[in-house]
């Protein structure tokens, strides 16, 4: 206002347990991606501390990547290649590199995609490349900043499950942001729910529904009740 510095975020406190799912959720506008911002090392806070394991947060690095709403692959390199790109910096003999390439085109359900270009697939297929992408660093926390927001409602949901098997099954911890109240529930452990101007957490909301779960159940429609009304509060 008048010239000076607004802070994005203030006060924010946030712990992430070894594999846990965990959904940032809140109005556009928040500082929900800047908080993901932050995790990921692109920027620096101004205050307070950063910590994964104990040791602060600097920059970037290859235990933490984030996936992105737009899915950024190279349109001039196949899926195959666009999923292998990050694993030519390292030192990965070929047969290894090719195995893991396999391995999660394998995993996403894109094995028969391997040799197509991005132009030649869909949205979705697009999202499952930039995830295969991200996975087969193996890094140990994934960011994710509202990456199912442009696709249609079906497409949504086979990522939602895809995302929670491939989760189950590899282990990684999620820090996922959304706007999106139904969302939150399907995927999240625990739904952290964001104030505004400056961002800041005004509750933490346990998702205690197995999985896999039902959006028709009415335990689920009470939690998305229960979060619409904190968010409208924020």
């Amino acid at each position: 206002m008048n010239g000076a510095d607004v802070p994005a975020l203030e006060n924010i406190c946030l712990g992430v347990e070894t594999g846990e799912l965990v959904c940032i959720l809140g109005p556009s506008g928040c500082g929900k991606s800047t908080l993901l911002n932050l995790i990921a090392g692109f920027i620096r806070p101004d205050s307070g501390a950063l910590l994964f394991r104990g040791s602060a947060i600097t920059g970037p690095g290859p235990d933490r990547c984030v996936v992105f709403q737009e899915d950024a692959l190279f349109p001039w390199l196949t899926v195959g290649e666009n999923i292998g790109f990050g694993l030519k910096g390292r030192r990965v003999p070929t047969h290894v590199k090719k195995e893991r390439v396999d391995r999660f085109l394998g995993l996403v359900g894109l094995a028969p995609y391997r040799d197509y270009l991005p132009r030649e697939i869909s949205g979705g297929m697009k999202q499952r490349v930039a995830l295969a992408r991200v996975l087969v660093l193996h890094p140990e926390i994934l960011l994710m900043d509202e990456p199912f927001a442009a696709l249609d409602a079906q497409t949504r949901e086979r990522m939602q499950a895809l995302l929670l098997s491939l989760w189950q099954a590899l282990g990684h911890t999620i820090v996922f942001v959304t706007h999106d109240v139904r969302e939150a529930v399907a995927l999240a452990d625990r739904v952290m729910v964001m104030d505004r101007s400056p961002g800041n957490f005004s509750a933490a909301v346990k998702v205690d529904l197995a999985r896999p779960r039902d959006e028709d159940d009415p335990a689920f429609a009470r939690y998305v009740k229960r979060l619409k009304t904190l968010v409208a509060a924020s």
